[in-house]
């Protein structure tokens, strides 16, 4: 997980920190007003091979996070347990086939 973290900084940061500060700035309109950033991010992150693993391992887990987002707008804290479902998710996903195939190569 700290792998697909500091991936996602180093190559999304901009967006990541454009999103979240939509987001503080709008805590009950966020879902609509922030839509055009979110898709900045995951186009973002969706193109690095790690963050894909990790987003179709845990898709599940993390489809019932959003749920609970778009549920909860105005109550985001009662989400923490949806977070740390995913995260536990991401922490026990291989990384070992993406971090020795890169992007093009096979094994």
């Amino acid at each position: 997980m700290q792998a697909a973290m500091d991936i996602t900084a180093k190559y999304c940061h901009k967006e990541m920190e454009e999103y979240g500060s939509c987001v503080a700035s709008n805590p009950s309109t966020w879902q609509h007003k922030c839509h055009e950033l979110k898709m900045k991010v995951a186009q973002c992150t969706s193109s690095h091979p790690v963050i894909q693993k990790i987003r179709q391992d845990c898709s599940k887990e993390f489809v019932e996070f959003e749920r609970c987002l778009r549920e909860n707008q105005d109550q985001l804290t009662s989400c923490s347990p949806h977070v740390a479902r995913f995260l536990g998710c991401a922490e026990k996903v291989d990384l070992s086939e993406v971090a020795t195939n890169p992007p093009g190569q096979t094994s």
